[in-house]
């Protein structure tokens, strides 16, 4: 130890304990009044339906975790406050550069992680199949002309692309602009993530329909990424004959992430917004949504959705907004799907598929769910 350390005026000891004890019993009891507020009210109106995990699920881990703060909030207030009163009233030098330290941390971690480039939270892992590449207006698109293999679900699933970066049955088949088309756009539901080709929900569409169908969709993106990738590729086509989008409550988070070129309302295009690198991994940790970002993300939404209908529209092709749900809609799904979607003109089908119908391991509708939604999209398709 340090002879400054050693020779700390024992004068500051009254000083360093009470600021000491004050500091942590407020965290204590931050950590309880939060436990206390926040009740399954709050909760459901901050933390958004989530993909990967049902409500019970949700709920269950909310459970834990309001435990485990009112848990520790109790252990800093009533065990580890005397303690740290203690250990600063004996050492109040030492305890100061302790405290220096941590904040000191801090900083040079947030400095180490910038030079560490952090994708948007749909898009981690660089060499993840199906590959996928920047893109200055979408934030990022599947690589072209290449075929790539996935392990998912108990088998391999091959993902091949046409020099438009639209799914095909092989790279030499690629989608054709000049024959009537369907176009599907969307995310990696849409796409078909652990699906082969002919199981996904376009293709099977396609052939119920007896039309070339067009895969736009792209895994990760949101509602206003599908939209714009429709808007820039839809002129391509000389014949499009209907063009399906999807929604789905439990991805709805996506369309007020930020941290990627996004759509304010009114639809004004913004880039991605550069947050630190501590504070996005916070975000992606906990995704707390604050009620302003929640009714900023519902306006978008809506506003999309009618920009969907109304280009697809434009070019004469019929506009269906597929709405996929996993079993029964929960207290908190069936409001945000009816304040976005229900009494705002838009054309939708609710398309309800057991639950148990996903691929092994991986979450995503297997080939028996993606049959049973192209069933339902074409019998829709067909009415005059």
């Amino acid at each position: 130890m340090s002879p400054v350390l050693r020779q700390a005026p024992r004068a500051d000891a009254p000083v360093a304990r009470l600021i000491a004890e004050s500091a942590v019993a407020s965290i204590g009891g931050a950590l309880l009044v939060c436990t206390l507020a926040a009740d399954q009210r709050w909760l459901d109106r901050h933390f958004l339906p989530t993909f990967f995990l049902s409500r019970y699920g949700y709920v269950l881990l909310e459970t834990f975790v309001r435990l485990a703060m009112a848990a520790l909030g109790v252990l800093l207030a009533f065990v580890v406050r005397p303690r740290i009163g203690r250990f600063a009233a004996g050492a109040p030098a030492l305890a100061l550069h302790i405290v220096m330290a941590a904040v000191l941390a801090l900083g040079a971690s947030e400095l180490v992680l910038r030079r560490v480039h952090l994708r948007p939270a749909e898009w981690l892992w660089p060499d993840e199949e199906p590959r996928r590449q920047r893109d200055a207006r979408l934030g990022w698109t599947f690589v072209p002309a290449r075929t790539g293999h996935s392990s998912i679900g108990g088998r391999v699933v091959e993902y091949a692309f046409d020099l438009a970066g639209y799914r095909v049955r092989s790279v030499g088949e690629p989608v054709d602009p000049e024959r009537p088309t369907i176009l599907f756009t969307g995310e990696s539901v849409m796409f078909g993530e652990g699906l082969t080709w002919q199981e996904s929900v376009p293709a099977q569409v396609g052939a119920m329909m007896g039309k070339q169908s067009a895969n736009l969709a792209v895994d990760g993106f949101g509602s206003d990424q599908a939209y714009l990738r429709l808007e820039t590729e839809l002129p391509r086509f000389r014949r499009p004959v209907a063009v399906v989008s999807m929604f789905m409550t439990t991805l709805f988070g996506r369309n007020l992430d930020d941290d990627r070129p996004h759509f304010d309302p009114g639809l004004v295009w913004r880039p991605a917004v550069q947050h630190g690198r501590l504070v996005s991994l916070a975000k992606l940790l906990v995704p707390y949504r604050s009620d302003e970002a929640v009714e900023r993300g519902i306006t978008v939404t809506r506003e999309v959705l009618h920009a969907t209908v109304a280009v697809a529209a434009a070019r004469g092709a019929t506009p269906l907004i597929l709405v996929l749900q996993f079993g029964p809609e929960d207290p908190v799904e069936r409001p945000l799907r009816q304040r976005i979607l229900d009494g705002t003109g838009l054309p939708y089908v609710l398309v309800e598929i057991d639950p148990a119908w996903r691929v092994s391991g991986d979450g995503h509708p297997n080939a028996r769910a993606a049959h049973a939604i192209a069933g339902v999209v074409a019998a829709r398709l067909r009415r005059p």
